[in-house]
């Protein structure tokens, strides 16, 4: 089993996938009503790698981020976060795991009101009991223009301001993986191009890991790959390094 590095510090960059995932089978209801959200599923996410995630409404393709993430059980199969055997982890060593080596950009982007940006920001180590890393934390507020907006509420900032906001939130532990669900589903399309920006950057300029579910075709072409299914199964992997416009 690989360690983990500990939050704040930078990802790993060795060839190692930061996610590997085989058999995976997620199964909702019983009888004549079950439905087969995964169905024998085998991944592995590359590290330091922009995936998408699509396919149509009932494909799959959130329940497979939610199970990835640990944020949903697993019927049969395992799944490696970092090195880490996820499927068995006790309850309070997944939520150990999600706090320190995940994370989290969701579609409403979920800042808390009665915290300011640095707050939110530093929101996951002060959960996880861990330094903040000043140097760290400067680096991402210059990057994504936010460095003189950290004594702001989210009620003083505009859209786009909370948007780099949150996803300076999940960088800040240096997670192995970023989920990012739909996050650009209720947006404009300038909003849509900035987060596809932020998170292209983690990416580029941090080494980051991420993996997006989106039902965009055009968002979903800002990555390296698009993995797309169908009934629960991979239907296609596509390789896009090379043809990001």
């Amino acid at each position: 089993m690989t360690s983990a590095a500990p939050a704040g510090s930078p990802p790993r960059t060795d060839d190692s996938p930061a996610l590997e995932a085989r058999g995976i089978t997620r199964t909702y209801g019983t009888g004549p009503s079950t439905v087969t959200a995964l169905d024998g599923v085998d991944v592995d996410i590359a590290r330091g790698a922009f995936t998408a995630i699509m396919g149509p409404s009932g494909s799959g393709k959130s329940t497979l981020l939610h199970v990835l993430a640990g944020l949903d059980a697993v019927d049969s199969g395992s799944i490696l976060l970092d090195g880490t055997e996820i499927t068995t982890l006790r309850d309070d060593a997944l939520t150990r795991l999600r706090r320190e080596r995940i994370g989290f950009v969701f579609q409403s982007f979920n800042l808390l009101p009665m915290l300011t940006a640095e707050q939110n920001i530093l929101l996951p180590l002060e959960l996880a009991g861990t330094r903040v890393d000043r140097t760290w934390l400067d680096t991402l507020v210059t990057a994504f223009g936010i460095a003189d907006r950290l004594d702001h509420l989210p009620s003083q900032l505009s859209g786009g301001q909370i948007q780099r906001v949150a996803i300076s939130r999940a960088l800040i532990t240096s997670p192995a993986v970023v989920f990012a669900d739909e996050p650009t589903g209720n947006l404009d399309s300038r909003s849509t191009e900035e987060v596809l920006d932020f998170l292209r950057l983690s990416v580029d300029e941090f080494g980051q890991t991420v993996v997006m579910v989106t039902h965009e075709r055009e968002a979903a072409e800002r990555a390296d790959r698009i993995l797309t299914l169908a009934d629960g199964r991979i239907a296609a992997d596509e390789d896009l390094r090379g043809q990001r416009r």
